[in-house]
Protein backbone atom coordinates (compact mmCIF):
# COMPACT_ATOMS: atom_id res chain seq x y z
CA UNK A 1 0.00 0.00 0.00
CA UNK A 2 2.82 2.43 0.92
CA UNK A 3 4.78 1.66 -2.24
CA UNK A 4 1.67 2.21 -4.37
CA UNK A 5 1.01 5.63 -2.79
CA UNK A 6 4.65 6.63 -3.24
CA UNK A 7 4.46 5.67 -6.92
CA UNK A 8 1.27 7.70 -7.39
CA UNK A 9 2.79 10.77 -5.73
CA UNK A 10 5.91 10.46 -7.88
CA UNK A 11 3.80 10.36 -11.04
CA UNK A 12 1.86 13.45 -9.96
CA UNK A 13 5.06 15.30 -9.14
CA UNK A 14 6.52 14.43 -12.52
CA UNK A 15 3.42 15.77 -14.23
CA UNK A 16 3.65 18.96 -12.09
CA UNK A 17 7.31 19.41 -12.96
CA UNK A 18 6.66 19.02 -16.67
CA UNK A 19 3.86 21.56 -16.57
CA UNK A 20 5.97 24.04 -14.57
CA UNK A 21 8.88 23.64 -16.92
CA UNK A 22 6.70 24.13 -19.96
CA UNK A 23 5.10 27.32 -18.65
CA UNK A 24 8.28 28.85 -17.21
CA UNK A 25 10.09 28.54 -20.52
CA UNK A 26 7.55 30.66 -22.47
CA UNK A 27 9.30 33.79 -24.08
CA UNK A 28 8.14 37.31 -23.16
CA UNK A 29 8.25 39.83 -26.10
CA UNK A 30 6.08 42.75 -25.14
CA UNK A 31 3.66 44.14 -22.58
CA UNK A 32 0.70 42.83 -24.55
CA UNK A 33 2.42 39.52 -24.88
CA UNK A 34 3.08 39.50 -21.16
CA UNK A 35 -0.55 40.32 -20.45
CA UNK A 36 -1.67 37.60 -22.83
CA UNK A 37 0.84 35.19 -21.35
CA UNK A 38 -0.38 36.00 -17.84
CA UNK A 39 -3.93 35.30 -18.85
CA UNK A 40 -2.92 32.04 -20.43
CA UNK A 41 -0.83 31.22 -17.38
CA UNK A 42 -3.77 31.75 -15.04
CA UNK A 43 -5.98 29.63 -17.24
CA UNK A 44 -3.30 26.97 -17.47
CA UNK A 45 -2.87 26.97 -13.70
CA UNK A 46 -6.58 26.36 -13.32
CA UNK A 47 -6.38 23.54 -15.87
CA UNK A 48 -3.39 22.09 -14.05
CA UNK A 49 -5.18 22.21 -10.70
CA UNK A 50 -8.17 20.53 -12.30
CA UNK A 51 -5.94 17.86 -13.84
CA UNK A 52 -4.14 17.19 -10.57
CA UNK A 53 -7.40 17.03 -8.63
CA UNK A 54 -8.99 14.62 -11.12
CA UNK A 55 -5.84 12.48 -11.17
CA UNK A 56 -5.80 12.18 -7.39
CA UNK A 57 -9.48 11.29 -7.32
CA UNK A 58 -9.03 8.69 -10.05
CA UNK A 59 -6.05 7.08 -8.32
CA UNK A 60 -7.83 7.10 -4.96
CA UNK A 61 -10.93 5.51 -6.48
CA UNK A 62 -8.82 2.82 -8.16
CA UNK A 63 -6.91 2.14 -4.96
CA UNK A 64 -10.14 1.84 -3.00
CA UNK A 65 -11.65 -0.53 -5.54
CA UNK A 66 -8.54 -2.72 -5.51
CA UNK A 67 -8.66 -2.85 -1.71
CA UNK A 68 -12.35 -3.60 -1.39
CA UNK A 69 -12.55 -6.02 -4.32
CA UNK A 70 -9.35 -8.10 -4.37
CA UNK A 71 -8.86 -10.55 -7.23
CA UNK A 72 -9.60 -14.07 -5.99
CA UNK A 73 -6.53 -16.29 -5.91
CA UNK A 74 -6.62 -19.34 -8.18
CA UNK A 75 -4.59 -22.24 -6.86
CA UNK A 76 -2.65 -24.11 -9.51
CA UNK A 77 -0.97 -27.51 -9.42
CA UNK A 78 2.31 -27.63 -11.29
CA UNK A 79 3.66 -31.00 -12.32
CA UNK A 80 7.33 -31.57 -13.10
CA UNK A 81 8.05 -35.26 -13.89
CA UNK A 82 11.79 -34.58 -13.57
CA UNK A 83 11.44 -33.09 -10.07
CA UNK A 84 13.21 -35.97 -8.31
CA UNK A 85 16.15 -35.91 -10.68
CA UNK A 86 18.06 -39.19 -10.62
CA UNK A 87 15.93 -42.26 -11.33
CA UNK A 88 17.40 -44.20 -8.41
CA UNK A 89 16.38 -41.44 -5.97
CA UNK A 90 12.88 -41.37 -7.43
CA UNK A 91 12.46 -45.14 -7.18
CA UNK A 92 13.85 -45.13 -3.64
CA UNK A 93 11.42 -42.44 -2.50
CA UNK A 94 8.41 -44.16 -4.08
CA UNK A 95 9.31 -47.60 -2.73
CA UNK A 96 9.87 -46.25 0.78
CA UNK A 97 6.50 -44.54 0.81
CA UNK A 98 4.68 -47.60 -0.51
CA UNK A 99 6.34 -49.73 2.13
CA UNK A 100 5.23 -47.32 4.87
CA UNK A 101 1.64 -47.40 3.63
CA UNK A 102 1.63 -51.21 3.31
CA UNK A 103 3.01 -51.59 6.83
CA UNK A 104 0.25 -49.35 8.20
CA UNK A 105 -2.38 -51.36 6.32
CA UNK A 106 -1.06 -54.69 7.60
CA UNK A 107 -1.18 -53.43 11.16
CA UNK A 108 -4.66 -51.91 10.71
CA UNK A 109 -6.42 -53.20 7.55
CA UNK A 110 -9.54 -51.11 8.20
CA UNK A 111 -7.62 -48.02 7.01
CA UNK A 112 -7.41 -49.40 3.46
CA UNK A 113 -10.36 -47.54 1.86
CA UNK A 114 -9.52 -44.28 3.61
CA UNK A 115 -6.19 -43.90 1.81
CA UNK A 116 -8.12 -44.16 -1.47
CA UNK A 117 -10.72 -41.71 -0.18
CA UNK A 118 -8.07 -39.10 0.57
CA UNK A 119 -6.59 -39.40 -2.91
CA UNK A 120 -10.02 -38.93 -4.51
CA UNK A 121 -11.00 -36.01 -2.28
CA UNK A 122 -7.71 -34.23 -2.96
CA UNK A 123 -8.18 -34.61 -6.73
CA UNK A 124 -11.88 -33.69 -6.74
CA UNK A 125 -11.04 -30.28 -5.31
CA UNK A 126 -10.29 -29.22 -8.89
CA UNK A 127 -12.83 -26.89 -10.51
CA UNK A 128 -12.80 -27.13 -14.29
CA UNK A 129 -14.52 -23.72 -14.68
CA UNK A 130 -12.08 -21.67 -12.59
CA UNK A 131 -9.11 -23.98 -13.16
CA UNK A 132 -8.43 -23.77 -9.42
CA UNK A 133 -7.76 -26.44 -6.84
CA UNK A 134 -6.49 -29.89 -7.71
CA UNK A 135 -4.34 -32.65 -6.20
CA UNK A 136 -1.80 -30.52 -4.34
CA UNK A 137 -2.03 -32.27 -0.95
CA UNK A 138 -4.43 -29.73 0.56
CA UNK A 139 -6.56 -32.67 1.77
CA UNK A 140 -3.95 -33.28 4.50
CA UNK A 141 -4.51 -29.83 5.98
CA UNK A 142 -8.29 -30.19 5.63
CA UNK A 143 -8.24 -33.51 7.47
CA UNK A 144 -5.80 -32.55 10.23
CA UNK A 145 -7.56 -29.26 10.99
CA UNK A 146 -11.03 -30.81 11.05
CA UNK A 147 -12.76 -30.57 14.43
CA UNK A 148 -15.09 -33.51 13.76
CA UNK A 149 -14.66 -36.44 16.12
CA UNK A 150 -16.58 -39.16 14.26
CA UNK A 151 -14.94 -42.48 13.36
CA UNK A 152 -14.66 -41.58 9.68
CA UNK A 153 -12.70 -38.36 10.33
CA UNK A 154 -10.44 -40.10 12.85
CA UNK A 155 -9.62 -42.79 10.29
CA UNK A 156 -8.72 -40.13 7.72
CA UNK A 157 -6.52 -38.41 10.30
CA UNK A 158 -4.69 -41.69 11.00
CA UNK A 159 -3.98 -42.06 7.28
CA UNK A 160 -2.79 -38.46 7.06
CA UNK A 161 -0.47 -39.03 10.03
CA UNK A 162 1.05 -42.06 8.30
CA UNK A 163 1.87 -39.98 5.22
CA UNK A 164 3.23 -37.06 7.25
CA UNK A 165 5.53 -39.38 9.22
CA UNK A 166 6.64 -41.14 6.04
CA UNK A 167 7.51 -37.79 4.45
CA UNK A 168 9.54 -36.76 7.53
CA UNK A 169 11.46 -40.04 7.52
CA UNK A 170 12.20 -39.73 3.82
CA UNK A 171 13.90 -36.37 4.36
CA UNK A 172 16.83 -38.23 5.87
CA UNK A 173 17.66 -39.91 2.55
CA UNK A 174 15.52 -38.43 -0.20
CA UNK A 175 12.30 -36.45 -0.42
CA UNK A 176 8.78 -36.64 -1.77
CA UNK A 177 6.00 -34.08 -1.91
CA UNK A 178 2.91 -34.67 0.20
CA UNK A 179 0.78 -34.33 -2.95
CA UNK A 180 2.61 -37.27 -4.57
CA UNK A 181 2.38 -39.18 -1.28
CA UNK A 182 -1.43 -38.88 -1.24
CA UNK A 183 -1.76 -40.14 -4.82
CA UNK A 184 0.69 -43.01 -4.31
CA UNK A 185 -1.01 -44.09 -1.07
CA UNK A 186 -4.37 -44.39 -2.82
CA UNK A 187 -2.82 -46.61 -5.49
CA UNK A 188 -1.05 -48.72 -2.88
CA UNK A 189 -4.32 -49.30 -1.01
CA UNK A 190 -5.83 -50.81 -4.17
CA UNK A 191 -2.81 -53.02 -4.75
CA UNK A 192 -2.79 -54.16 -1.09
CA UNK A 193 -6.12 -55.97 -1.48
CA UNK A 194 -5.03 -57.72 -4.66
CA UNK A 195 -6.04 -55.04 -7.14
CA UNK A 196 -3.93 -53.87 -10.08
CA UNK A 197 -0.96 -51.54 -9.75
CA UNK A 198 -2.41 -48.16 -10.69
CA UNK A 199 -0.02 -45.88 -12.63
CA UNK A 200 0.65 -42.61 -10.83
CA UNK A 201 2.50 -39.68 -12.36
CA UNK A 202 5.04 -38.06 -10.05
CA UNK A 203 6.14 -34.45 -9.75
CA UNK A 204 3.19 -32.61 -8.17
CA UNK A 205 4.01 -29.43 -6.32
CA UNK A 206 2.40 -29.20 -2.91
CA UNK A 207 0.40 -26.31 -1.54
CA UNK A 208 2.27 -23.65 0.43
CA UNK A 209 2.29 -24.14 4.19
CA UNK A 210 0.24 -20.96 4.80
CA UNK A 211 -2.06 -21.43 1.80
CA UNK A 212 -5.75 -21.68 2.71
CA UNK A 213 -7.76 -24.80 1.98
CA UNK A 214 -9.32 -24.41 -1.50
CA UNK A 215 -12.94 -23.34 -1.44
CA UNK A 216 -13.63 -26.11 -3.96
CA UNK A 217 -12.48 -28.83 -1.53
CA UNK A 218 -15.31 -31.42 -1.27
CA UNK A 219 -16.76 -32.21 2.18
CA UNK A 220 -14.77 -34.86 4.01
CA UNK A 221 -17.90 -36.99 4.38
CA UNK A 222 -18.55 -37.05 0.62
CA UNK A 223 -18.22 -40.86 0.50
CA UNK A 224 -19.96 -41.73 3.75
CA UNK A 225 -23.48 -41.84 2.37
CA UNK A 226 -24.52 -38.85 4.48
CA UNK A 227 -24.26 -36.49 1.50
CA UNK A 228 -27.03 -36.23 -1.07
CA UNK A 229 -26.37 -38.22 -4.23
CA UNK A 230 -26.82 -35.14 -6.38
CA UNK A 231 -23.94 -33.44 -4.54
CA UNK A 232 -21.71 -36.46 -5.18
CA UNK A 233 -22.53 -36.44 -8.89
CA UNK A 234 -22.07 -32.68 -9.11
CA UNK A 235 -18.65 -32.93 -7.44
CA UNK A 236 -17.42 -35.28 -10.17
CA UNK A 237 -18.95 -33.08 -12.89
CA UNK A 238 -17.38 -29.92 -11.46
CA UNK A 239 -13.98 -31.61 -11.59
CA UNK A 240 -14.54 -32.38 -15.29
CA UNK A 241 -14.95 -36.16 -14.93
CA UNK A 242 -17.35 -38.26 -16.99
CA UNK A 243 -19.91 -40.73 -15.65
CA UNK A 244 -17.77 -43.56 -16.98
CA UNK A 245 -14.78 -42.38 -14.94
CA UNK A 246 -16.99 -41.81 -11.90
CA UNK A 247 -18.33 -45.37 -12.18
CA UNK A 248 -14.83 -46.85 -12.40
CA UNK A 249 -13.55 -44.92 -9.37
CA UNK A 250 -16.57 -45.45 -7.11
CA UNK A 251 -16.65 -49.13 -8.08
CA UNK A 252 -13.02 -49.39 -7.00
CA UNK A 253 -13.74 -47.72 -3.64
CA UNK A 254 -16.62 -50.12 -3.06
CA UNK A 255 -14.56 -53.12 -4.14
CA UNK A 256 -11.57 -52.29 -1.94
CA UNK A 257 -13.72 -52.00 1.17
CA UNK A 258 -15.75 -55.12 0.36
CA UNK A 259 -12.61 -57.22 -0.10
CA UNK A 260 -11.08 -55.88 3.11
CA UNK A 261 -14.24 -56.60 5.09
CA UNK A 262 -14.45 -60.16 3.69
CA UNK A 263 -10.83 -60.96 4.57
CA UNK A 264 -10.48 -62.82 7.90
CA UNK A 265 -8.25 -61.23 10.49
CA UNK A 266 -4.77 -62.65 10.84
CA UNK A 267 -1.32 -61.83 12.15
CA UNK A 268 0.72 -59.69 9.79
CA UNK A 269 3.85 -61.27 11.27
CA UNK A 270 2.79 -64.78 10.31
CA UNK A 271 5.24 -66.44 7.97
CA UNK A 272 4.08 -66.94 4.39
CA UNK A 273 6.32 -69.97 3.90
CA UNK A 274 4.47 -73.26 3.47
CA UNK A 275 4.62 -75.70 6.37
CA UNK A 276 5.24 -79.38 5.72
CA UNK A 277 3.59 -81.55 8.33
CA UNK A 278 3.27 -84.87 6.58
CA UNK A 279 5.74 -87.60 7.42
CA UNK A 280 8.51 -87.99 4.90
CA UNK A 281 8.35 -84.35 3.77
CA UNK A 282 11.11 -81.84 4.32
CA UNK A 283 10.32 -79.62 7.27
CA UNK A 284 11.44 -78.34 10.64
CA UNK A 285 11.51 -80.48 13.75
CA UNK A 286 9.27 -77.97 15.52
CA UNK A 287 6.56 -78.56 12.92
CA UNK A 288 6.12 -82.12 14.13
CA UNK A 289 6.83 -81.86 17.83
CA UNK A 290 7.27 -79.01 20.23
CA UNK A 291 10.80 -79.17 21.60
CA UNK A 292 11.17 -79.39 25.36
CA UNK A 293 14.16 -78.54 27.53
CA UNK A 294 14.98 -82.27 27.76
CA UNK A 295 15.01 -82.53 23.97
CA UNK A 296 17.40 -79.59 23.69
CA UNK A 297 19.71 -81.02 26.36
CA UNK A 298 19.74 -84.33 24.55
CA UNK A 299 20.69 -82.70 21.28
CA UNK A 300 23.46 -80.68 22.93
CA UNK A 301 24.78 -83.81 24.63
CA UNK A 302 25.09 -85.49 21.25
CA UNK A 303 27.28 -82.63 20.05
CA UNK A 304 29.44 -82.83 23.15
CA UNK A 305 28.47 -79.39 24.38
CA UNK A 306 27.67 -78.76 28.02
CA UNK A 307 24.80 -76.38 28.62
CA UNK A 308 26.67 -74.87 31.57
CA UNK A 309 29.56 -73.78 29.41
CA UNK A 310 27.58 -71.64 26.95
CA UNK A 311 24.24 -69.94 27.14
CA UNK A 312 21.90 -69.83 24.15
CA UNK A 313 19.45 -67.40 25.69
CA UNK A 314 19.26 -63.90 24.25
CA UNK A 315 17.82 -61.36 26.65
CA UNK A 316 15.21 -58.96 25.41
CA UNK A 317 14.15 -61.00 22.37
CA UNK A 318 10.47 -60.96 23.25
CA UNK A 319 8.42 -59.32 20.51
CA UNK A 320 11.20 -59.34 17.93
CA UNK A 321 10.07 -59.76 14.35
CA UNK A 322 12.50 -61.21 11.83
CA UNK A 323 11.24 -61.50 8.27
CA UNK A 324 12.11 -64.86 6.74
CA UNK A 325 11.46 -63.85 3.13
CA UNK A 326 11.55 -60.76 0.93
CA UNK A 327 8.44 -61.94 -0.88
CA UNK A 328 7.55 -61.93 -4.53
CA UNK A 329 7.15 -58.96 -6.85
CA UNK A 330 3.56 -58.52 -5.58
CA UNK A 331 4.55 -58.58 -1.91
CA UNK A 332 7.92 -56.84 -1.86
CA UNK A 333 6.35 -53.88 -0.02
CA UNK A 334 4.62 -56.19 2.45
CA UNK A 335 2.13 -59.01 2.38
CA UNK A 336 -1.26 -58.52 0.76
CA UNK A 337 -4.23 -58.19 3.07
CA UNK A 338 -5.71 -61.37 1.63
CA UNK A 339 -4.16 -64.60 0.36
CA UNK A 340 -6.25 -64.84 -2.80
CA UNK A 341 -6.26 -62.33 -5.65
CA UNK A 342 -9.88 -61.24 -6.10
CA UNK A 343 -11.21 -59.24 -9.01
CA UNK A 344 -12.54 -55.77 -8.25
CA UNK A 345 -15.08 -56.16 -11.06
CA UNK A 346 -16.86 -58.85 -9.05
CA UNK A 347 -18.22 -56.14 -6.76
CA UNK A 348 -19.82 -54.35 -9.73
CA UNK A 349 -21.14 -57.66 -11.06
CA UNK A 350 -22.98 -58.21 -7.77
CA UNK A 351 -23.74 -54.53 -7.21
CA UNK A 352 -27.48 -55.05 -6.82
CA UNK A 353 -26.82 -57.51 -3.96
CA UNK A 354 -24.62 -55.10 -1.98
CA UNK A 355 -25.72 -54.60 1.63
CA UNK A 356 -24.62 -52.40 4.49
CA UNK A 357 -23.37 -55.47 6.36
CA UNK A 358 -20.71 -56.18 3.72
CA UNK A 359 -19.40 -52.65 3.18
CA UNK A 360 -19.72 -49.11 4.51
CA UNK A 361 -20.14 -47.87 0.93
CA UNK A 362 -23.40 -49.67 0.26
CA UNK A 363 -24.90 -46.32 -0.85
CA UNK A 364 -22.78 -46.61 -4.03
CA UNK A 365 -25.10 -49.39 -5.20
CA UNK A 366 -28.20 -47.23 -5.18
CA UNK A 367 -26.25 -44.28 -6.58
CA UNK A 368 -24.79 -46.03 -9.65
CA UNK A 369 -28.01 -47.94 -10.35
CA UNK A 370 -30.12 -44.79 -10.11
CA UNK A 371 -32.41 -43.92 -13.01
CA UNK A 372 -30.86 -40.46 -13.04
CA UNK A 373 -27.54 -41.95 -14.19
CA UNK A 374 -28.36 -44.21 -17.17
CA UNK A 375 -24.80 -44.01 -18.49
CA UNK A 376 -23.42 -45.23 -15.17
CA UNK A 377 -25.87 -48.14 -15.22
CA UNK A 378 -24.63 -49.31 -18.61
CA UNK A 379 -21.01 -49.19 -17.51
CA UNK A 380 -21.77 -51.12 -14.33
CA UNK A 381 -23.07 -53.95 -16.52
CA UNK A 382 -20.05 -53.81 -18.86
CA UNK A 383 -17.50 -53.68 -16.07
CA UNK A 384 -19.15 -56.52 -14.18
CA UNK A 385 -18.99 -58.82 -17.21
CA UNK A 386 -15.57 -57.73 -18.53
CA UNK A 387 -12.86 -57.67 -15.82
CA UNK A 388 -10.13 -56.82 -18.32
CA UNK A 389 -12.02 -53.77 -19.54
CA UNK A 390 -12.64 -52.59 -15.99
CA UNK A 391 -9.00 -52.96 -14.95
CA UNK A 392 -7.86 -51.00 -18.00
CA UNK A 393 -10.39 -48.23 -17.42
CA UNK A 394 -9.58 -48.04 -13.72
CA UNK A 395 -5.88 -47.48 -14.45
CA UNK A 396 -6.68 -44.69 -16.91
CA UNK A 397 -9.29 -43.08 -14.64
CA UNK A 398 -7.07 -43.05 -11.55
CA UNK A 399 -4.11 -41.67 -13.46
CA UNK A 400 -6.37 -38.95 -14.89
CA UNK A 401 -8.11 -37.95 -11.65
CA UNK A 402 -4.79 -37.57 -9.82
CA UNK A 403 -3.59 -35.11 -12.50
CA UNK A 404 -6.67 -32.88 -12.72
CA UNK A 405 -5.69 -29.26 -13.26
CA UNK A 406 -1.98 -30.02 -13.30
CA UNK A 407 0.12 -27.77 -15.50
CA UNK A 408 3.28 -29.40 -16.76
CA UNK A 409 6.47 -27.47 -16.31
CA UNK A 410 10.13 -28.10 -16.84
CA UNK A 411 11.89 -28.44 -20.18
CA UNK A 412 10.59 -30.96 -22.68
CA UNK A 413 7.57 -31.91 -20.56
CA UNK A 414 6.29 -28.36 -20.63
CA UNK A 415 6.73 -28.02 -24.39
CA UNK A 416 5.05 -31.36 -25.09
CA UNK A 417 2.22 -31.46 -22.55
CA UNK A 418 1.42 -27.90 -21.46
CA UNK A 419 -2.15 -26.79 -22.30
CA UNK A 420 -2.86 -30.19 -23.81
CA UNK A 421 -6.51 -31.20 -23.41
CA UNK A 422 -7.09 -34.07 -21.02
CA UNK A 423 -8.00 -37.32 -22.71
CA UNK A 424 -11.04 -38.94 -21.09
CA UNK A 425 -12.15 -42.55 -21.20
CA UNK A 426 -14.76 -41.54 -23.76
CA UNK A 427 -11.90 -40.70 -26.15
CA UNK A 428 -10.50 -44.22 -25.90
CA UNK A 429 -9.95 -45.93 -29.23
CA UNK A 430 -9.76 -49.51 -27.91
CA UNK A 431 -13.19 -50.46 -29.20
CA UNK A 432 -12.46 -54.21 -29.20
CA UNK A 433 -12.52 -54.24 -25.38
CA UNK A 434 -16.05 -52.82 -25.13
Amino acid sequence: MTSFRATAIAILLSYSASFSHGFSSCPVASRSAVTSSSALSMESKNDRRTFLTESVLTLTAGLTAATLNPTPASARVFLDPAMYGDQELRVSAVDSLRESVRRALLQKPTLTPYFLEMALLDSLSFDVETNGGGPDGSIIKAVMTSKDTDAHTKALQECATVLIDAKKNLKKLSSITIADAVALAGAEAVNAVGGPILPTQLGRTEAAAKAPIPASMPPLNLFTGDVDNEIVADTFRTAGLTEREMTALLGCLLGVDSIEKATPEGSWKESSKPKFREAGKIGRMSDFKKLTDEDIEAELAKDGVDDDEESYTVSGDDGWYIADTFGTADTRFGKSLNKEKPELSTTLKNLAKTSSSSTQYSWVSGFLLSKDLPTAQSWVVKYGSKPLLYEKDLKVAYNAVTQLGAEYTGGKYESLLKNKKRKTLNDDELEFLR
